[in-house]
């Protein structure tokens, strides 16, 4: 027998009739009973779930985030220094090293130029492209860590036809067995923009230099991603390759487990915005000895996000800031292995390009001890940046304006 509905009609009724008919009209998201008797009495009043028998996405989320507590979690105020690193008109002076103390003062590397930037629409043989194009890499110090005194000129570039000969930038420190290592990015000229930066090292008997360069990179992009045509084009790709295919950058040195870790930034060529914005992400190559060969890691990449590479050894473990980019960031992760990392704590507002207080003590019993004081840059405007202060401090409460609250702050 034929019936007199539509085809469309009969679809909408039956649809209405399977869902009058279902488990619960009002949620489709019933969870089975085996989940709900795992929930703990504990976990459905501190998440404050109504019904547990009838989960969302979102508490079944909540019901798998770690207990870490808050000692993790904390905000970040900035200030100005004084000195030589007080701003300076004309001047670019940005991504401060971590510091180090030694002849009772704290050292401090940086990037140094002059002059605005004009971008890629001009003849790049010539002009500046970004505040951290034609970069030299100085030092300063201070005994207080507020008024700084500018040392002079640690790594230049090199000489035309080096791969470091158009700058050398975004600069960190390590300080091992009475020598100093720098580890910094490079680039050779054309800075267009399909150039594959790079990363360069120099060691020294003194924090004071000289210097001595790496004749090679020691690190390099991966070599299996392959651009599409010849136009200068960072999107058009026909195979995109490694998460670091295009770039490698934001190098940072930590001695670590009787080696050397060598943490990076990645950039892939095609890069692309994703739900989480761009796509960075991080590795770490590792070497038996601090000027190499560093190898890196099969298990790269080892973040789904991130920007400046900010790293520390905390309990056995190291820890990673993890800012700007990507579905993870504004996070503190910890890996017990120095490779696979799990988020401690979301943190809002993190200062640009931390340096970090390496002289900073029992950073091993407090998580965020490590954030008590470091310096930052900050955008003046596009073509300025300048070097600051931070402080962070643990946050455990919060109470409203009048209202008195017990805290260990």
């Amino acid at each position: 027998m034929r019936s007199n509905l539509s085809y469309p009609v009969l679809i909408i009724l039956l649809a209405l009739y399977s869902t009058a008919c279902g488990p619960d009209s009002q949620n489709q998201a019933v969870t089975p009973t085996e989940e709900v008797s795992e929930i703990s009495p504990e976990q459905i009043d501190h998440l404050g779930i109504t019904n547990p028998d009838k989960l969302s996405a979102a508490s079944k989320r909540a019901l798998k985030w770690p207990d870490v507590g808050n000692e993790w979690f904390g905000e970040f105020r900035v200030f100005d220094l004084k000195g030589d690193l007080a701003y300076e008109e004309g001047v670019v002076r940005r991504d401060p090293s971590a510091m180090i103390y030694e002849e009772g003062k704290y050292f401090v590397w940086y990037s140094k130029s002059t002059g605005p930037s004009q971008g890629f629409g001009g003849n790049v043989e010539v002009d500046k492209v970004f505040p951290w194009d034609r970069c030299d890499i100085w030092y300063a110090t201070s005994e207080d860590g507020w008024t700084w005194k500018e040392e002079g000129p640690a790594v230049k570039r090199g000489a035309k036809g080096a791969y470091d000969d158009r700058s050398v930038f975004t600069v960190e420190i390590m300080a091992h067995e009475g020598k100093y290592y720098l580890c910094y990015q490079t680039v050779k000229s054309p800075y267009n923009v399909r150039v594959k930066n790079q990363v360069g090292l120099a060691w020294a008997d003194s924090p004071h230099g000289p210097w001595t360069k790496s004749e090679k990179p020691i690190l390099s992009p991966a070599d299996n991603g392959v651009w599409k045509g010849e136009e200068q084009n960072r999107f058009n790709v026909v195979r995109k390759g490694d998460f670091d295919s295009h770039k490698v950058h934001d190098p940072c040195i930590l001695h670590y487990k009787g080696k050397f870790y060598l943490y990076y930034k990645g950039e892939q060529m095609g890069e692309e915005i994703t739900f989480g914005g761009r796509q960075i992400r991080h590795g770490v190559a590792i070497a038996d000895d601090p000027l190499g060969p560093y190898v890196k890691s099969p298990y790269n990449p080892i973040s789904n996000s991130g920007h400046e590479i900010c790293v520390w050894p905390f309990q056995g473990g190291i820890g990673s800031l993890i800012t700007t980019d990507g579905p993870e960031k504004n996070t503190i992760q910890w890996s017990p292995d120095g490779i696979n990392f799990e988020i401690q704590s979301v943190i809002k507002g993190a200062p640009h390009a931390i340096g970090l207080n390496r002289a900073l003590a029992d950073t091993d019993t407090e998580p965020f001890k490590i954030f008590e004081w470091g310096l930052t840059h900050q955008y003046k405007n596009s073509d300025y940046q300048y070097i600051r202060r931070f402080s962070g401090k643990r946050r455990v409460n919060h109470v409203a304006k009048g209202a008195s609250a017990k805290t260990n702050q």
